[in-house]
């Protein structure tokens, strides 16, 4: 409150309202460092799992499940954020995209041979460049990476370390969906996100990891923070089931035809527009004419006749 008195004005604070704001700031302190520790605790033990592989080739697939596992763990936790900790713990959004990206930085950089996401292993297989069998498996993998994920997130919260995990654990199962639109409108959202990433991601496979990584991790930031209002664009069918299908609002087919079935047809139309043809059906390309690289010198062919 500020006083005025004859001579000058002179604001007072009252000692409540500074142990208020101060028990308010160590509050976010303390959610925002078990946040991190989660966030630690998950890469490391991801971490720990693709190392694996490494040793015995043979659980190769385990690296799919560790990324999903990873990548839905954590976005898990900033959803948490984005849902509850502007006004439970006092986070804002500027802290959720810094989150958001440093998550995908990592991921990209923690996981360079594998991407926690069934469309870009159904793209290697319609590219030729996995059998059925081997995706069939990576596919499961992603999709049981991120159940575990789940199970995960839901046994941190319950120990309520915080008071944005209190409320968290107490509102999980009326948890709000990402999918805020009609199922047309969130198909054609999630289709022309997808559309627009694969082709980039096309693009960039033959770049450097010091480019590619950084770009992919601001691409896929970006169309998340575009999208929030629509669907959250996360072109990632194990992500969408391990973040919104439990979530009410709508039925698991309308998921399922909103985050699956659009990543797959944006995918495919992505590789389409790329190659002219999808590898895996039709040998032939139907978009772009192909054109011989050499031709014959003329000057060949005119020594020729003169010889006959």
């Amino acid at each position: 409150m500020c006083h005025v008195f004859k001579q000058k004005p002179r604001c007072w604070i009252s000692p409540s309202f500074l142990l208020f704001n101060r028990g308010r700031l160590s509050s976010d302190m303390s959610g925002l460092n078990a946040s991190i520790g989660y966030f630690l605790s998950v890469v490391t033990s991801a971490g720990l799992v693709q190392a694996l592989p490494q040793k015995w080739p043979r659980f190769s697939v385990l690296s799919e499940l560790a990324a999903s596992f990873m990548l839905v763990a954590c976005w898990l936790e900033i959803q948490t954020i984005v849902e509850v900790g502007q006004w439970a713990g006092g986070l804002g959004q500027d802290v959720t995209v810094t989150m958001l990206f440093v998550l995908l930085l990592t991921h990209g950089v923690l996981c360079p041979g594998t991407s926690g996401n069934p469309s870009l292993a159904v793209q290697k297989f319609l590219q030729l460049e996995a059998g059925a069998l081997p995706t069939a498996l990576a596919v499961a993998a992603q999709f049981v990476g991120a159940h575990l994920a789940l199970l995960a997130a839901r046994y941190y919260w319950s120990l309520e370390l915080t008071d944005m995990h209190m409320i968290k654990n107490l509102m999980w199962r009326e948890c709000s969906t990402s999918l805020l639109v009609p199922v047309v409108q969130g198909f054609s959202t999630e289709c022309a996100c997808a559309l627009s990433f694969h082709l980039i991601q096309l693009n960039l496979r033959r770049r450097s990891a010091l480019i590619r990584v950084p770009l992919i991790a601001v691409l896929l930031t970006f169309f998340s923070h575009i999208a929030r209002s629509y669907t959250s664009a996360f072109m990632n069918p194990s992500l969408a089931y391990g973040l919104t299908f439990h979530c009410p609002g709508f039925t698991f087919k309308e998921y399922a035809v909103v985050y699956w079935l659009s990543s797959l047809t944006g995918m495919t139309l992505a590789l389409l527009l790329y190659m002219g043809h999808i590898p895996r059906l039709f040998a032939r390309n139907l978009l772009y004419c192909q054109k011989t690289r050499f031709r014959v010198p003329t000057g060949d062919k005119s020594e020729k006749k003169k010889k006959k």
